[in-house]
């Protein structure tokens, strides 16, 4: 509440002090919250390494926006040397909770082989995923890697994506 002032003054200072103690308790979305202040410097001194120790405390006991969030501190080397191969393992791990930026990441990854091999039928089927929930910039990428494959890629990429979402629609996803 108080790092977006909903309901109270924006306070950071405020906000700070009860994530921290939430962040000691082990609250993985406090972790990841006290993260961010630490990424973007609000209320705190800018601090990638901090802000990754704290995202990968949160990514450690499954938050899928943590995961995403490291995955891209990893790609951008915040924080930590840049590494594709780890990045792509905690997209995978939050695409796989339905977070759909870590989907069309991972179409990013796959499309140019960045920690991956290079891949358009997986790209494609990411992209697609992504895509199926409204992300418009998914919608972009899927139809510029449609454009370079083959009908049956494409067919292929497609019955990915559908058994993809399939599989995640029966487990309550």
């Amino acid at each position: 509440m108080y790092i977006t002032g909903q309901g109270v003054d924006q306070d950071f200072a405020q906000a700070f002090k009860w994530l921290q103690k939430s962040t000691e308790q082990g609250n993985f979305e406090a972790q990841h919250n006290l993260g961010i202040m630490y990424l973007k410097g609000k209320g705190v001194t800018q601090n990638y390494v901090q802000a990754c120790k704290l995202f990968q405390k949160s990514a450690e006991q499954g938050f899928s926006e943590a995961q995403y969030v490291l995955g891209m501190m990893y790609v951008n080397g915040k924080g930590f040397a840049q590494d594709y191969v780890q990045a792509c393992k905690l997209f995978q791990k939050s695409a796989e909770q339905g977070n759909i930026k870590a989907q069309y990441s991972l179409g990013m990854m796959y499309i140019t082989g960045q920690g991956v091999d290079q891949d358009d039928v997986q790209a494609h089927m990411w992209f697609n995923v992504s895509a199926a929930q409204g992300y418009s910039m998914a919608i972009k990428n899927r139809e510029e890697v449609e454009s370079k494959m083959t009908s049956d890629q494409i067919t292929q990429a497609q019955e990915m994506a559908r058994d993809w979402v399939a599989r995640h629609s029966s487990a309550g996803q």
